[in-house]
């Protein structure tokens, strides 16, 4: 691909296949498509032909808006920035328009120039969000007039969502695979032994609390507390780490997210570092740091959803990590075994998981140099 000249950037991409270089067009999006409504679909019978909504396939039925024409799913109302693929034949529910690219327009490509609008500026409601057919039609986008170009730069884009969505699927695989082997590994309704265990084990495990086999604390700084560049670790409510210069603790420690979206995530912390004030700290373990990881991270989110009051916020209070009940194995051995084992499937899921956000940077930074 060819980089284009700051000069001529404001008509065509800065970055363009070689042999094109015609100005790209400015057009209204219902120059390039036809947006039809979806609608309800209650009438019909079970079929074999699948109903889509905002948030993807529903059922089968035995009747398609669209036979033969493969369109663009857009969000009417609720999801509205989220556009996807509909193969045909389909059907659409009346929340969820599907677009069919005009004559001469390649469907991979405005497939690609939808995830590059930023629908939600276009929301016209003060509640849930919503579209309208005649707002989406409005929407003023430059396009190439040739329809090769328009192919080379769908083809690409499509490759890439190939290439994504089989690293989700490896990583929804791997997911569901340590999911699996947390229920039959670690014993369950009150049982002494797990289901699937290393030869050489046969000893009942014992049940202890979290707050008997290691010491916990909290961070005391504020959230926004990190510096660029810093020389610590600081962890916070959220997945990412950050950096900071000042440290309070040093591991073998485990760090769990006291409250926000993502409350109970949990980090192991080695070397120095510090801590938000609403992430917990445990250290001074009694048991193998590796085996508690797990078997809080199978106890824990159970534990939150019991807790969690309807409407508000999940959050984490000391005595629920003090209070939590753990099966463990007597045999150090045994907990060495286990630790290690899901380490390593955590280090795999970690692995694919850095994969997969770095392919979807790549496609965010082609998104916006690849169109104008």
């Amino acid at each position: 691909m060819a980089k284009i000249d700051d000069s001529v950037k404001k008509k065509v991409p800065e970055l363009r296949f070689p042999g094109f270089t015609d100005d790209w067009e400015e057009r209204k999006l219902g120059e390039v498509v036809d947006v039809k409504s979806g609608r309800d679909y209650k009438h019909l019978n079970t079929g074999n032909i699948p109903v889509y909504g905002t948030g993807g396939y529903m059922l089968c039925v035995d009747q398609a808006l669209s036979y033969e024409d493969d369109a663009i799913g857009i969000g009417r109302k609720g999801t509205i920035d989220k556009p996807y693929l509909l193969k045909a034949p389909f059907w659409t529910v009346d929340t969820l328009f599907y677009a069919l690219p005009l004559r001469m327009n390649d469907l991979n490509f405005i497939y690609t120039l939808f995830q590059n609008v930023n629908w939600k500026i276009y929301d016209e409601s003060t509640g849930v969000p919503s579209l309208s057919r005649t707002v989406i039609n409005k929407v003023v986008s430059r396009i190439p007039s040739s329809l090769e170009e328009q192919q080379k730069i769908g083809a690409f884009f499509k490759q890439l969502d190939n290439t994504i969505a089989l690293h989700q699927r490896k990583l929804d695989l791997l997911k569901e695979k340590k999911k699996g082997y947390l229920q039959k590994m670690f014993p369950k309704n009150g049982a002494k032994v797990p289901e699937l265990r290393f030869a050489g084990f046969a000893d009942d495990w014992e049940e202890r609390k979290l707050g008997d086999i290691t010491k916990i604390s909290t961070g005391k700084l504020d959230a926004n507390a990190m510096v660029e560049n810093g020389k610590y670790d600081f962890y916070t409510s959220g997945i990412k780490k950050y950096r900071i210069d000042v440290a309070a603790f040093e591991g073998p420690s485990i760090t769990i997210a006291g409250n926000g979206a993502t409350v109970g995530y949990m980090h192991l912390a080695d070397n120095k570092f510090n801590a938000y004030q609403r992430t917990y700290v445990l250290q001074e373990f009694l048991v193998d740091r590796s085996f508690i990881f797990s078997e809080i991270g199978n106890k824990l989110p159970k534990k939150i959803k019991q807790e969690a009051r309807t409407g508000n916020i999940p959050y984490i209070v000391m005595d629920m990590l003090t209070e939590l009940k753990l099966s463990i194995p007597q045999n150090n051995s045994e907990q060495q075994k286990i630790g290690s084992f899901f380490k390593q499937l955590d280090d795999t899921i970690d692995l694919h998981q850095r994969k997969l956000d770095l392919l979807k940077e790549q496609k965010k930074g082609f998104l916006q140099k690849m169109f104008v």
